[in-house]
């Protein structure tokens, strides 16, 4: 709400600014972008949407089989690969505020990729001083004490979705999947830096940044399978029903893999009808949901950084969040 402190700042008294005309005052009090708004331009810019639009009952065809694929969750989790299975073994040890290092060292040299990431992780410069470089880090239980109980539960859960990009299908999700991705991670990140100002769990907000895209990819394979190959689905009702009906299938995926009831709860509340009172955890993830989409835009040079679209509704705390995401793609 800054930017009404900034309006309603008009003088000391003594010297009063003239008042704002009728006219001016709706270009100044630029009202936020709605996330209905934001999800459309999001969505034209990971399907590169030429200017032939499909017909309704093309679209209409691709909705009702996203409907479907919601209401039968095995058969949308199907379309995308599962958690690998160390995964929970290793959250689990993970909750355990008295966990071994050592333990958790020994479970984790069951799978080379884990260990690979371990190290990559560790090993990145925003955990040694840019004043004291640490040598490179090649020990397994010090690469884990290095990282914190936190670090290691956020590489894992990223380890765990990424096969979810690698997916071989047509060539519309070959591309938008990665990009997708590199979204929810964003996402991850900006609902975990909100989480404590709300008095929400940062590790569930994480969680429930990293899956709620997943119905999204499911999404786009279908359109990648039932459009026609000169005209691509984008009208404003389309791409709105697309990401309600992805938001679903999201939650009856996380459901069906056992995720925490808080993960669930807080996908199903973050949509476009979000309100102040909803959750504390799905205020998180509608907040990262909002500046990772407005960062991705932005970075992708679709718009510049200080658009009255970007910038109107973020506070002082938001806008650090949003800076905060374009440091860590490096």
């Amino acid at each position: 709400m800054g930017w009404i402190g900034k309006l309603l700042n008009g003088g000391d008294g003594k010297n009063k600014l003239a008042p704002v005309t009728p006219a001016a005052a709706p270009e100044m009090a630029r009202q936020p972008a709605t996330i209905t708004e934001i999800d459309a331009m999001y969505y034209r810019w990971l399907a590169a949407a030429g200017a032939t639009q499909a017909t309704a009952q093309a679209e209409q065809q691709i909705l009702d089989e996203l409907t479907r694929l919601a209401s039968e969750p095995i058969a949308g989790a199907a379309l995308i690969p599962r958690i690998p299975a160390i995964i929970p073994q290793l959250m689990r040890t993970l909750q355990d505020e008295n966990m071994s290092a050592a333990e958790l060292s020994r479970q984790l040299a069951q799978d080379v990729l884990l260990v690979a990431e371990v190290y990559r992780e560790a090993n990145r410069p925003c955990y040694h001083s840019r004043y004291n470089a640490s040598p490179s880090i090649n020990n397994m239980e010090g690469a884990i004490m290095l990282l914190g109980q936190n670090g290691m539960r956020m590489l894992l859960a990223r380890v765990a979705f990424r096969p979810i990009v690698s997916m071989q299908s047509g060539g519309l999700t070959i591309r938008t999947a990665p990009l997708i991705w590199r979204q929810s991670e964003k996402c991850a990140l900006a609902a975990n830096l909100v989480a404590p100002a709300l008095q929400a769990d940062g590790f569930d907000a994480y969680l429930a940044g990293l899956m709620a895209n997943v119905g999204l990819v499911v999404a786009f394979r279908l359109i990648d399978q039932m459009h026609a190959p000169d005209a691509f689905p984008q009208s404003d009702a389309f791409i709105a029903q697309v990401f309600a009906q992805a938001r679903i299938l999201s939650v009856r995926i996380a459901e069906l893999w056992e995720f925490p009831a808080s993960v669930t709860c807080a996908i199903a509340q973050a949509g476009a009808d979000a309100s102040a009172d909803a959750d504390p955890q799905a205020q998180a993830l509608a907040q990262g949901e909002r500046l990772s989409k407005l960062r991705t835009l932005v970075d992708t040079g679709r718009l510049p950084a200080d658009d009255p679209f970007v910038t109107s509704g973020l506070g002082k705390s938001e806008l650090q969040v949003f800076d905060k995401l374009a440091d860590d793609e490096e």
